[in-house]
């Protein structure tokens, strides 16, 4: 596969999964789902087309863990949660996409990450409430990085 036939590079994964941009600089992009089952889901991919974590370069590959860290930081910020799952699945989407799922008590995580029978629906957050959720996560990227 080559990017112009990746969905992620060429934005239609936004509108499968139903994504908006929160943050990126030069090398990664991070997009929340607007989906209602998980808030606060996100998903951080590097811009440049590669399938796995093993083809980061040296500055993504440097720059990796300190962003997945101050990224899930600001999401257990804007959330609440008290932790974040960390996931890459890969095999759907053939672009490097880190899955990102806050977790607080009552919602469809388990420790064996996803409840059994858990159903996902395709209603969709409000436009204010994830307005102010990309609000809160920008404000503590900049002020963290």
């Amino acid at each position: 596969m080559v990017a112009s036939e990746c969905s992620i590079c060429d934005g239609s994964a936004d509108v499968t999964f139903s994504r908006r941009e929160l943050w990126r600089n030069e090398r990664w992009r991070l997009s929340v789902s607007t989906y209602r089952d998980v808030f606060g889901f996100c998903y951080l991919e590097p811009l440049r087309h590669i399938r796995y974590i093993s083809e980061l370069d040296g500055p993504e590959a440097t720059e990796f863990g300190a962003l997945l860290a101050n990224v899930t930081s600001a999401l257990r910020a804007a959330t609440g949660a008290r932790l974040v799952y960390v996931y890459i699945f890969g095999d759907l989407i053939p672009h490097l996409h880190v899955h990102l799922a806050p977790h607080v008590d009552g919602d469809m995580f388990t420790e064996g990450v996803v409840k059994p029978g858990a159903q996902f629906s395709d209603e969709t957050m409000g436009e204010e409430v994830v307005a102010s959720f990309i609000r809160q996560v920008r404000n503590f990227l900049v002020s963290s990085l």
